[in-house]
């Protein structure tokens, strides 16, 4: 059986004020996720899964979370998983 591809996606978080810390504690706890910046407004984070169905499910728990105005994917990108036949030297 073949290993799943890899996808990764961006999203901009655009949050309430005064709801920035909280939103970023629950997004940060999400499995997948990682938080890499922002500011007062939005957070900047990364998705990890292993389909596009996957990162979308993701998303949408984000835009569900309370203090969140919006979420949006802003690029994905997938690889297949590495062929351990092929090796570079």
């Amino acid at each position: 059986m073949s290993e799943p591809r890899w996808h990764v996606s961006s999203a901009v978080v655009t949050v309430a004020e005064g709801s920035w810390q909280g939103v970023r504690r629950n997004v940060e706890a999400l499995d997948g996720v990682e938080v890499h910046g922002g500011d007062d407004t939005r957070l900047i984070v990364t998705i990890e899964g292993t389909s596009t169905g996957q990162l979308g499910d993701r998303l949408t728990e984000i835009n569900l979370m309370e203090g969140v105005l919006v979420a949006n994917m802003v690029f994905e990108h997938a690889e297949e998983p590495e062929d351990p036949t092929c090796h570079s030297t």
